[in-house]
């Protein structure tokens, strides 16, 4: 019997607060006596597998890697937009990692584009350092597996 799945051995994928991964296997297997069809994923970050069920990936934050088509508006965020700087960095902090929580790539570069602002303006204190590493990691990762970009593109505006 066929199954149509959503993502296929092979595909790239980014999923959020995790980065980006690669589907290694579709396995069934049984948990709790009830047996489910899971997308085994190794994550490039972290080095860690994760395993999903294939009825749940629409309600997950799991999307395909952007494609060369969106990068530019990803660079026209990176270069252009404005920082909400006036707000307080506890209000600051959770709305950023709201946005990394989405999974969305514009959001995730909105978040690395301000964090990185504020860095050439003043320190930022430990919590937002990780989250600018985080986020920037999370972003090169996945620019990184967009077909027809270079390393030295990719370099030269994040």
């Amino acid at each position: 019997m066929e199954v149509d799945y959503l993502f296929q051995i092979g595909d790239n994928i980014v999923y959020a607060m995790h980065g980006v991964g690669i589907i290694k296997a579709i396995e069934e297997k049984e948990i709790s006596g009830e047996k489910q069809q899971y997308y085994v994923i190794k994550m490039l970050i972290g080095n860690m597998q994760v395993m999903i069920p294939t009825g749940k990936m629409l309600s997950s934050s799991i999307r395909p890697v952007t494609d060369i088509i969106a990068l530019k508006h990803i660079i026209n965020i990176f270069q252009h937009g404005e920082s909400d700087r006036l707000l307080p960095w506890k209000q600051r902090y959770k709305l950023n990692a709201d946005k990394i929580k989405t999974g969305k790539i514009q959001e995730c570069t909105e978040v690395v584009r301000d964090l990185m602002r504020m860095k050439n303006e003043k320190a930022l204190n430990t919590s937002e350092k990780k989250m600018l590493d985080n986020a920037h990691k999370f972003l090169i990762s996945e620019l990184g597996l967009i077909k027809g970009i270079t390393e030295k593109q990719i370099k030269s505006f994040c």
